[in-house]
């Protein structure tokens, strides 16, 4: 739980990480402008209640020499009888520094608050790892970005390991590697990414690794461009071994052509962008998810053969509803079959798994066309361009997984 106690006035990301997850009530006071909350907001396992009040505004009220002073003012005479004070209130803006002013103006009216260190783009850059196996023999890590809901791994065996859709920030994975006393000589792509930018060719560049993708995602789908990024060929049914841990590559397109997943010692499946918690990938973001959607369902029926007890490892949720207890974003197979809208439709025929799916497609970003260059090396972009083209969750599933509870 995070610390609210009267000497603290600030939250970490972490600790607003480790609230989020275990479902403890507090309210956000986002003085972000309109468009940049109505983009993205902080969400948790249960709706969590917000205002958005830009911080603009509150400076219309009265003039102060004193910033502060001024925020009291506004906050005193139209917030003091809206705002809970049974409950921690975190103030939030894009970097913390606006946010922290409000958060002191909010105690001083006797307000339980707190500012969010680094504002958002501190929570949208945060990682947190988990096991979901270790030992000498097999270790599966599980490093996920809640805020945008990206999930990636690390897979070690006696001394080595492989990364599985590493994330842009490379310096996580370096530092895991070296926690874990292990050697990364594999990098591998499940497809060429939309919603992010890859770590994958930088870091076969640091560890001097091989850095493996599907030839047919090695082509940018909407300018139909040739990737420019040193990358060697997947194929199917291709085989890696890790230390003795081995993996199988399944070629599965429908979110891409070129999109894969890999079966761990028959046990653990990592899926990519093809099965997630609650969903299904959607097989538009090419531009051609008329002509995708059949391969997609093809793909799915192949997965859908594997034994009951596969441990199902996606690159995405939706939200923190979809992650455990322990943290971790799994599932097994057999649970999915049952419970997974999209997974159910996929044992029904292909007319109406099409037409289920090209009726669930959620609004198509029009900023995935750029990472997608990005990713195939042909455009490259700084830090600021890269965070701006990563803002917010991604929107990799069916629409149906990113309805709001009531």
């Amino acid at each position: 739980m995070a610390d609210n106690d009267s000497s603290t006035t600030q939250w970490e990301v972490e600790q607003l990480h480790e609230q989020l997850e275990q479902g403890e009530p507090f309210f956000v006071f986002d003085v972000r402008n309109e468009d940049e909350y109505e983009s993205w907001k902080i969400e948790g396992r249960k709706k969590i209640p917000m205002v958005n009040v830009p911080y603009y505004e509150m400076l219309e009220v009265d003039e102060h020499d004193d910033i502060v002073d001024s925020f009291v003012d506004f906050l005193e005479k139209r917030w003091t009888e809206k705002l809970p004070r049974e409950e921690p209130i975190l103030a939030v803006c894009a970097k913390g520094d606006t946010s922290e002013f409000v958060a002191e103006a909010l105690r001083r009216l006797d307000f339980r608050a707190f500012n969010l260190e680094g504002g958002t783009a501190a929570w949208g850059d945060h990682y947190h790892t988990r096991p979901i196996v270790e030992s000498a023999e097999l270790g599966v890590y599980q490093v996920s970005r809640p805020a945008r809901g990206c999930l990636s791994y690390m897979v070690t065996s006696n001394g080595k390991a492989a990364l599985i859709d590493p994330l842009r920030h490379t310096e996580v994975y370096a530092s895991l590697a070296a926690e874990k006393g292990v050697d990364i000589e594999l990098v591998l792509d499940t497809h060429g990414h939309a919603d992010h930018i890859s770590g994958g060719p930088s870091l076969a560049e640091k560890f001097n690794a091989p850095y493996y993708l599907h030839p047919y995602d090695g082509i940018h789908p909407i300018d139909v461009m040739p990737a420019r990024i040193d990358y060697r060929y997947l194929k199917d049914n291709q085989e890696f071994e890790v230390g003795d841990a081995h993996l199988t590559t399944l070629h599965i397109p429908g979110h891409t052509l070129g999109n894969v997943a890999y079966l761990l010692d028959d046990r653990y499946l990592f899926t990519g962008d093809s099965i997630f918690i609650e969903s299904i990938a959607r097989p538009d973001l090419g531009g051609r998810g008329d002509a995708w959607a059949p391969l997609h369902y093809a793909s799915l029926r192949r997965l859908l053969e594997l034994p009951d007890d596969t441990v199902v490892l996606p690159a995405h949720f939706s939200g923190l509803g979809e992650v455990g207890a322990d943290g971790l974003c799994r599932s097994t197979l057999g649970e999915l079959r049952a419970a997974n809208q999209g997974l159910v439709m996929a044992q029904k025929s292909e007319e109406e798994f099409v037409d289920y799916i090209l009726s669930s497609l959620p609004k198509f970003p029009e900023e995935y066309v750029e990472i997608k260059r990005v990713n195939a090396g042909l455009v490259e972009v700084g830090e600021a361009k890269a965070s701006e083209l990563e803002l917010g969750k991604n929107i990799c599933a069916l629409s149906q997984a990113y309805e709001e509870e009531e």
